[in-house]
């Protein structure tokens, strides 16, 4: 019984600034400190500011972009990863999941660190949409080895090799076999 109370205790703070938020974003007063009525002006506002829409199209982007990049990158290394020998695959896939268990923030300035080295080292470039879009590639890929892997040790071996001794190339057979 005391778990539970604690465990409501910590929900109840996590969640309730949020509620609040949420709550209070359709409140007409432009004060929070008391209720005015309710309201939509603050979110037409919202969608008529050229900067967040800029931002909210940005965020789009990115996130399209960076997971479809993101999912082709990290199918194909796990397949790379899966046909190597299990001291060599032991080694990968401590590697990979390194970015997992590292805080977002630490990888967030590590990758920021080494783009303004890279950029001083080029002297030339900047931080923006290039960047931020690798960054999150970066930050993507793990999570597809890692989801991916599982599905390929499942997968029979022979299949592969079955489908090369019935004529197909090794694309083809990657392509119809071993992607699915």
């Amino acid at each position: 019984m005391v778990k539970k109370v604690y465990l409501g205790l910590i929900l109840f703070f996590l969640y309730a600034p949020i509620i609040v938020l949420m709550v209070f974003s359709f409140n007409s007063s432009k004060s929070r400190a008391h209720w005015g009525g309710f309201t939509l002006n603050w979110y037409a506002e919202l969608f008529r500011d050229p900067n967040i829409m800029k931002a909210l199209s940005n965020t789009l982007v990115i996130a399209v972009l960076s997971a479809l990049a993101a999912t082709v990158i990290g199918t194909l290394s796990a397949v790379g990863i899966d046909a190597f020998g299990r001291r060599t695959k032991k080694v990968l896939m401590s590697l990979t999941n390194i970015p997992v268990l590292n805080p977002d923030i630490v990888t967030g300035v590590s990758l920021m660190i080494l783009f303004i080295f890279m950029m001083r080292l080029v002297g030339q470039g900047g931080l923006g949409f290039g960047t931020l879009l690798l960054s999150h590639i970066i930050f993507n890929v793990p999570y597809v080895i890692l989801s991916v892997i599982p599905r390929l040790r499942r997968l029979d071996g022979n299949l592969y090799e079955a489908a090369q001794d019935l004529g197909a190339p090794p694309l083809s057979a990657f392509v119809k076999v071993i992607l699915p």
